[in-house]
């Protein structure tokens, strides 16, 4: 996974400063994620969210609002529709240079402005809030006995989670004549509602009434033990495995093998990208995804054939070192295999019988954990050579290869 520093231009003509967390391979969709009020793109909750959903194949632009963290302009000047107007920026700016939202999600006041903005998003399937208020306005009790003053003096001061920002009426203004009723009502996509029972700034209610509103197709998930912002690492990334779960049902995003089915005994393999190299792997009831890496013209979704043959190579090795020392009652804590595999020129492998060109070879580095003596180590090193894959490779193969009877015409 890598993450894209970006620049678009905003309402007011300000550079707003974006990132876009992206997959190892090809993205199978794109996410925009509106982050809360006075917060930044790179809170905690809005980066372990984006980016583990990067790690599941959705891309993610997360960007800083006017005026806040590493983007242009006065916060001050801002206001609940100028946000709302650099969402719509966002979603030109990824229509225009990527591919545009089928996912949207909102945390807290971002919430609220997905679901301001999402009917006008229509590539948009999908839509989540995190904490998000029913009703815009109840970001005004944030501003406690100052929005007096705001409203009598114009602007006022204000502490907002330990920071300082100027707040002015035209914002009190503004967000005092947003309703979510009619938008929320007339979604025409799917919704999920994520909501923490112990949030103290964006109470439960919230969550209830904004289901309410919606009509299906729509769920409800309570992200217990969290806080508003999602600070816990555990928090973030379960909030972000059940968006990402959740989404598959309304968004063609390739996270998962797809279940195909194979007779026992039997490794199927499927094609599952006729465009690409991604291949579905059925075994006894297990599912893999094989793909090859970005620069061999793949999206790397899953391992390379030859990573797998290494894998198996290294699962096997492990196993057969735990079965002997489990056997001999050695005091083996834990076993940890690294294979690479290269092709190396035939004259520097001592063990080869070919002397011209080049061979593949599969190296291993074990690391063995205990309070082992020399002799036992030494021991479980040659046990590894009995791996079952291991004298398979280094043994005589034959592959047998034929047609089904069916045909496509």
């Amino acid at each position: 996974m890598k993450t894209e520093r970006l620049e678009f231009t905003g309402h007011d003509g300000s550079i707003l400063a974006a990132s876009l967390d992206l997959p190892v391979g090809k993205p199978s969709a794109y996410a925009l994620f509106a982050h809360c009020f006075t917060c930044s793109k790179d809170l905690q909750a809005s980066r372990r969210i984006a980016q583990r959903l990067a790690s599941l194949g959705i891309a993610v632009l997360r960007f800083d609002f006017t005026g806040l963290g590493h983007s242009q302009g006065e916060f001050a000047n801002t206001s609940f529709s100028s946000n709302m107007q650099d969402l719509l920026l966002a979603v030109d700016f990824l229509r225009e240079h990527y591919t545009a939202p089928q996912l949207l999600i909102g945390h807290s006041l971002g919430g609220a402005a997905i679901l301001a903005i999402a009917a006008e998003v229509p590539e948009a399937k999908a839509v989540v809030t995190i904490g998000a208020p029913a009703d815009p306005q109840h970001v005004l009790h944030n501003l406690g006995d100052q929005l007096g003053e705001i409203c009598t003096e114009g602007e006022a001061r204000v502490n907002l989670a330990g920071r300082e920002f100027t707040i002015k009426r035209r914002f009190v203004d503004d967000i005092a004549s947003v309703s979510l009723e009619q938008a929320v009502k007339g979604l025409r996509k799917a919704l999920l509602v994520m909501h923490a029972p112990l949030d103290t700034v964006v109470g439960l209610d919230n969550a209830a009434r904004i289901f309410q509103m919606a009509k299906h197709p729509k769920s409800f998930v309570t992200l217990d033990s969290a806080d508003h912002l999602l600070s816990e690492k555990k928090d973030a990334d379960y909030a972000a495995e059940l968006i990402s779960t959740w989404a598959q049902r309304y968004i063609d995003i390739q996270v998962l093998p797809k279940y195909i089915n194979a007779p026992e005994g039997i490794i199927r393999v499927s094609e599952a990208d006729p465009d690409g190299f991604t291949q579905d792997i059925s075994v006894a009831g297990h599912h893999l995804v094989a793909d090859e890496p970005v620069s061999y013209g793949g999206n790397y979704l899953g391992p390379s054939p030859y990573q797998l043959v290494a894998a198996g190579l290294g699962a096997c090795t492990s196993m057969t070192i735990r079965m002997y020392a489990r056997q001999k009652k050695i005091p083996l804590q834990h076993v940890q295999v690294d294979v690479s595999h290269a092709k190396v020129h035939a004259d520097d492998c001592a063990s080869c019988d070919t002397v011209n060109g080049k061979v593949d070879q599969f190296e291993r580095l074990i690391t063995l954990t205990g309070e082992l003596s020399d002799e036992q180590r030494q021991r479980l090193l040659e046990i590894a050579d009995r791996c079952p894959v291991h004298k398979t490779l280094e043994g005589e193969i034959s592959i047998v290869t034929r047609l089904t009877g069916s045909r496509v015409e």
